[in-house]
């Protein structure tokens, strides 16, 4: 799993690739979360396009993200969720938990 950060102006995107099994890679994304909130980003978009597969424990790295910027004032969309991701996410009614955009400009622009 990898994670990029673009940032434009105040709003961050977070391009993940890769698998969210647990373990690292999901304490990785929480712990990027935290970062940004303490550098003042509140706006931060997920790019979920890459990610080839998630369990349970990736699951909660969102529900746990989202948690964190929410306590903060602060907003979490995500982008580009690819079919077995969203079908995991509404199955688990997860997905109701998050805007979401076909594209990560779109994602991006939406705050704007």
């Amino acid at each position: 799993m990898a994670i990029k950060e673009k940032i434009e102006g105040d709003i961050t995107l977070l391009t993940i690739s890769g698998k969210l099994m647990g373990g690292n890679e999901t304490k990785e994304i929480t712990e990027k979360v935290k970062s940004l909130l303490d550098d003042g980003m509140k706006k931060i978009v997920m790019d979920l396009g890459k990610v080839k597969w998630m369990n349970s424990t990736g699951l909660g790295a969102l529900i746990e993200s989202r948690r964190l910027i929410t306590e903060k004032d602060g907003v979490l969309k995500l982008a580009a969720v690819a079919e077995k991701i969203k079908s995991l996410l509404i199955i688990t009614q997860i997905l109701n938990l998050f805007e979401t955009y076909e594209t990560a400009d779109r994602a991006v622009g939406s705050f704007k």
